[in-house]
């Protein structure tokens, strides 16, 4: 009898003998296995997706620059005609712009305090630029500490059992299973922290680029000042 199955397998075609089915790897099955550790990497991946485009919005605003502006509140200043220069400055309403406001209403003091007054509001301007950068770098730096967490729990998991084990039997499969565990939330904190150190890098970078426009502002407008009328 056990000669006429294994014939009438040998007889089947290769398609009809079925294989057993793989589970294909996934992001979500991988953070299945990741346990809770990957559902707080996930919350901070989401945080830095949100600071990173609410500060890109910002930012760029902040960047925009009318050439022309420098030339208008000139006009506006050589000829006695600081309301209008005010409401430019509003109607722009920008950081640099902001800047040369507060220096237009200190006009008529000491340039000591103009300048003063100025550096002032760009102190103000880049804190505001600056905002929420501090959990951006928080979450660069704290997610791979925490797939590193989720590896020595998934290790510390694995011997557990096979120290409960009393048959001395140690199945394969529930030792890859911790390891995958380990595994997992190594590369989903790691995946977390370089998204972030490089999103974080991104915005100190455009950062500083409006901070020199606002330098150049600030030196543009103490040399109107210090011009003859």
């Amino acid at each position: 009898m056990l000669l006429q199955i294994v014939d009438t397998l040998e007889m089947l075609p290769p398609e009809v003998i079925e294989e057993p089915v793989q589970e294909s790897m996934n992001l979500f099955t991988m953070a299945h296995y990741g346990g809770w550790i990957m559902i707080v990497l996930g919350v901070l991946l989401i945080g830095a997706l949100y600071i990173f485009i609410e500060r890109m919005v910002v930012i760029s605003a902040a960047g925009k620059d009318d050439k022309t502006f420098m030339n208008k509140i000139r006009d506006f200043i050589h000829d006695g005609n600081i309301e209008s220069a005010q409401k430019l400055c509003k109607t722009v309403n920008t950081p640099s712009a902001r800047l040369v406001e507060k220096g237009i209403t200190r006009i008529g003091r000491p340039m000591q305090d103009v300048q003063v007054a100025v550096e002032n509001v760009g102190n103000l301007e880049v804190a505001n630029l600056e905002k929420n950068l501090v959990i951006m770098a928080t979450i660069a730096a704290g997610a791979p500490m925490l797939g590193f967490l989720g590896t020595v729990i998934g290790m510390v998991q694995t011997f557990y059992n096979m120290a409960q084990n009393a048959s001395g039997i140690i199945e394969m499969s529930a030792l890859s299973e911790g390891m995958y565990q380990a595994m997992v939330t190594t590369i989903g904190g790691l995946i977390v922290g370089i998204l972030a150190m490089f999103a974080y890098n991104f915005l100190v970078a455009r950062i500083d680029r409006v901070v020199r426009r606002l330098e150049a502002k600030t030196m543009e407008f103490m040399d109107l000042m210090n011009e003859p009328a």
